[in-house]
């Protein structure tokens, strides 16, 4: 059941919104629902219940302090495919 929501919202946003809306081929009503759901998706991910096994992994491994991840991966991929 859909139902009407009053937003109060910057004129010049408004008007983003809605080329950006008309752009897409969709309405700025569903492209807030979108978003919406989007956001109230995230919140329930965080009530997802961690299994025993993840648990026990939990903390094993202990990276130095100063490690980048997206240096090493990169050394890591050019070493693999240069």
């Amino acid at each position: 059941m859909n139902s009407k929501l009053t937003l109060t919202i910057e004129e010049s946003i408004i008007k983003k919104a809605k080329k950006y809306a008309k752009h897409k081929g969709r309405s700025l009503s569903s492209i807030i629902e979108n978003y919406l759901k989007v956001l109230t998706v995230e919140e329930d991910k965080t009530d997802v219940e961690i299994t025993p096994l993840a648990k026990s992994l939990q903390g094993a491994f202990k990276s130095p302090k100063n490690f980048d991840y997206k240096k090493n991966l990169s050394k890591g991929l050019t070493k693999k495919y240069l």
